[in-house]
């Protein structure tokens, strides 16, 4: 008995509980930070959420499915009427038409339906492109479905007012037969991007000439500026075939706690996100799927004021770090701005960014939680402006604290 129990510890020594997947990313920094920002009581434009109302039109909607007994499960792959409103919605502004009954699958937020796109159409060895700096989930979500991420650069510009930009021979480089997918966000968490058209032409010609799918993160949509036009990746001659959609409610109706988000793709591929999606969670929330329907049938003008909203919160904010020694990098489309630190002379941007939050009061994400090597992100730390001007103005006040340290 004592010689068993002896190999058996020998054994379990030898054997790890943990998968080798969660050896190759961290938890999550931008979620830490808010932890960060609670803890010492600072202003938190680290995460991407509103401090502000969600619509009254979509509240009410949530109420009222909830006072009317919608509780149970919704369809697995979402309620018919939102289903309805998104195929609607996306003839509307894109000028895609989509079958409700095939080609949508709701999920528990745009997160989820990245997560269970990548799983349904990823193989052990296959490689998903992605741009950096990127939203940080984007290279776990590769690695859990299977597949090695491959990073291609955007290249900050050399002028505050300038474009980010990439390599098309990096691109290119990045493409070959074992490329199943490349992740595109636009407009771009991080870095504010919108890609143009002709970016956008020259990823669609790689991915028909190498027979890639483009999964497209496209939850920032309506939150342009500067005259930018945002232009779906589906649209294009040859695309939709072999793209899939992800959008949401969260940042468009500033109810990023409700988890609702959607995929839209063709029917082979639906069918297989659905599956995973299924086994994953089995449904979003049902009342809240109630109050999307009603959310996609909010009049245009809410979306020019959404988008001039947030318009007039980066012209509030961009100054007051510009006055406090950031390099900004002024952003065209989403609700975040990248900036530039090495006038402060700290080592890195996880120096920089603890001492902000502990000293100064006001919480931001350090730049190297979003590239696969954190050197290159070091010099860079990103602010969010999706918050009331009361709360921009407090996280003004306390950054005046940088210009007399």
């Amino acid at each position: 008995m004592l010689v068993w129990l002896t190999m058996a510890e020998a054994a379990l020594q030898q054997k790890s509980f943990l998968s080798g997947k969660v050896e190759h990313f961290t938890e999550s920094v931008i979620r830490e930070m808010t932890r960060q920002a609670m803890l010492y009581k600072a202003v938190n434009l680290a995460q991407g959420f509103p401090d502000f109302p969600a619509p009254r039109e979509v509240k009410e909607s949530a109420q009222e499915a909830i006072a009317g007994d919608i509780n149970q499960y919704a369809i697995t792959w979402g309620a018919k009427n939102l289903r309805d409103a998104i195929a609607r919605q996306s003839q509307v502004w894109q000028g895609i038409r989509v079958d409700p009954e095939t080609e949508i699958t709701v999920c528990c937020g745009s997160t989820e339906a990245i997560v269970s796109t990548l799983l349904a159409v990823c193989n052990a060895g296959d490689e998903v492109v992605i741009f950096e700096p990127f939203y940080e989930n984007y290279g776990p979500d590769a690695i859990i479905s299977g597949a090695k991420p491959r990073f291609v650069k955007l290249r900050p510009p050399a002028t505050s007012d300038g474009e980010w930009t990439f390599d098309e021979r990096e691109l290119r480089a990045a493409f070959h037969n074992q490329t199943k997918a490349i992740v595109l966000n636009t407009p771009n968490n991080p870095s504010g991007k919108v890609f143009t058209r002709g970016e956008l032409e020259l990823i669609r010609d790689l991915c028909v000439e190498f027979n890639v799918l483009a999964i497209t993160d496209e939850i920032y949509q309506h939150i342009v500026y500067d005259g930018t036009e945002h232009i779906s990746v589906a649209s294009l001659d040859g695309m939709q075939e072999r793209t899939v959609t992800i959008n949401g409610m969260s940042k468009t109706y500033s109810v990023t706690g409700w988890r609702v988000g959607w995929t839209i793709a063709p029917p082979e591929i639906t069918n297989a996100i659905r599956k995973v999606h299924d086994f994953l969670t089995v449904g979003a929330p049902a009342p809240l799927q109630e109050a999307g329907a009603a959310a996609l049938g909010l009049p245009p003008a809410y979306y020019k004021q959404l988008a001039e909203g947030y318009r007039v919160r980066r012209d509030l904010l961009l100054p007051v770090l510009e006055s406090t020694g950031f390099r900004c990098f002024r952003p065209r489309g989403a609700y975040y701005v990248m900036t530039d630190i090495s006038a402060f002379g700290f080592p890195d941007d996880v120096s920089f960014t603890n001492y902000l939050v502990r000293e100064i009061g006001v919480a931001a994400v350090p730049g190297s939680s979003f590239y696969s090597n954190p050197r290159d992100g070091a010099r860079q730390v990103r602010f969010a402006f999706c918050k009331r001007n009361d709360t921009l103005n407090e996280a003004a006040l306390r950054l005046q604290r940088l210009r007399k340290r």
